[in-house]
């Protein structure tokens, strides 16, 4: 039996890519969008920066321990973490569902989990880049780290975003647009101000200050000023961020929407 063409007569060839073609695809595409939106670097870049900048060298602003730099870190990269892992990704999954974009993705060759992936990828390349920004900055301040503190910042930068990254899913995938504009913006403010983010849970009132510890905010704002400032983080709040970052997780599979 002959064939109306020989092979290799079309480039590329017609067909199913690769699965980790498809992936470093459609994560470089996340990032590239993120990045090239005004309003997420706002959130994710430039708010954490000034905030870094008017901790470290505004003595009366928010009373911290010495040095302010190390601990005004902790602040920011939780901060960062907060806007990158659930503001920014719960209100660009709500208006990707909103226009149709996730509905035309599930009609692509793409594989729903590949979809969910590049997402998280695209989070992940933005909060590397949000780390480098930040920790270069804070050496210019005078941050001076060690390898303990380092490692434990790591890790719980990476149990925080993979924390907040879950609830963002939670939210953006199962809940109208314009509502998770409304929520994800005024959860942030209030997660900023009375999370534990700004200013630490020992300055709260009593019950308040009892219950960020519990709360994503809280517990990653506490552990990162912990690590930061030469100690160990708590047991309790990579806990908290655990327990946060599974349940939210669970809940945003069985409730995600694609349209």
């Amino acid at each position: 039996m002959s064939t109306a063409f020989e092979d290799g007569t079309f480039s590329p060839e017609p067909g199913v890519g690769s699965r980790g073609r498809m992936l470093a695809v459609h994560t470089r595409t996340e990032t590239l969008l993120a990045l090239r939106h005004s309003e997420q670097l706002l959130l994710t870049l430039v708010i954490p920066l000034a905030l870094l900048v008017g901790l470290t060298l505004l003595q009366g602003l928010v009373e911290l321990p010495e040095p302010r730099v190390n601990a005004a870190l902790g602040t920011v990269l939780a901060l960062a973490m907060m806007s990158t892992g659930f503001t920014s990704q719960a209100i660009a999954l709500g208006f990707d569902r909103r226009y149709g974009l996730m509905r035309r993705l599930a009609a692509t060759a793409i594989p729903r989990w590949l979809v969910v992936t590049g997402r998280l990828g695209g989070m992940a390349a933005v909060v590397v880049i949000q780390v480098v920004v930040l920790g270069g900055v804070a050496l210019a301040l005078g941050w001076r780290p060690d390898a303990g503190s380092l490692g434990w910042a790591l890790l719980l930068v990476v149990i925080g975003a993979g924390a907040f990254g879950a609830c963002g899913l939670l939210l953006g995938g199962s809940v109208r647009a314009d509502l998770v504009l409304v929520i994800a913006n005024v959860v942030w403010f209030v997660l900023l101000f009375v999370g534990g983010i700004v200013v630490p849970a020992d300055q709260l009132p009593g019950p308040l200050g009892a219950l960020v510890v519990l709360l994503p905010s809280g517990a990653l704002a506490e552990g990162l000023r912990d690590v930061l400032l030469g100690g160990t983080p708590g047991l309790g709040h990579v806990v908290v961020l655990l327990v946060w970052g599974v349940v939210a997780g669970l809940v945003a599979g069985r409730t995600l929407k694609w349209d």
